[in-house]
């Protein structure tokens, strides 16, 4: 199984698909990887930190400054580890990564990070299908990152749309993709 054992990031964004996140977040320690969780001043009003330090027996990253990382979590957490996901993705998210905006700790992290990036988006379909979202899109495509989803279905607007993160195991699957991509380049 590729990725085993791998240190990874978890960056939640705010959006009510943050609870999915929980559930990817287990399944990845789970399977032995070592899971960081990075969220966003937002995230914190759809799920608590509390219910990330318990799957992942380690404390959330939400602050620039923080003790347990004297050089800074930016730093530290971004030499540590082989992959960042934001799951969820939400538009100013990847605003802020389109525009190299660091005005937070995972907008930071996106700038000093240099292995693969997976952003899982998720947001109201009238969001999605904004001309700036989607140059947003082709911008970051461009400059090497990678997606996974949305999808159509019932979002929390209550009404069906484009714009759904894509469910766990999808999300799982591609960061281990990308993982076994990065294990034969080397």
């Amino acid at each position: 199984m590729c990725g085993m054992g791998t240190e990874l990031i978890i960056g939640v964004t705010g959006g009510i698909a943050a609870f999915k996140s929980a559930a990817l977040v287990s399944s990845l320690v789970q399977r032995g990887h070592g899971v960081t969780v990075v969220m966003t001043r937002s995230a914190r009003k759809f799920v608590g930190p509390a219910t990330f330090r318990a799957l992942t027996g380690r404390a959330v990253a939400a602050g620039g400054f923080d003790a347990h990382f004297p050089l800074g979590p930016h730093i530290e957490l971004a030499e540590r580890a082989a992959l960042l996901c934001v799951a969820p993705a939400s538009a100013n998210i990847l605003a802020k990564a389109a525009t190299g905006l660091a005005d937070d700790l995972l907008s930071t992290l996106l700038l000093t990070f240099t292995g693969p990036v997976l952003f899982a988006p998720a947001m109201n379909t009238a969001m999605w299908e904004k001309p700036a979202v989607q140059r947003n899109l082709k911008t970051l495509k461009g400059d090497g990152f990678h997606f996974v989803g949305p999808q159509a279905g019932w979002q929390s607007c209550r009404r069906e749309g484009f714009g759904r993160m894509a469910e766990p195991a999808e999300i799982q699957a591609a960061i281990e993709r990308l993982l076994g991509n990065q294990k034969s380049r080397a």
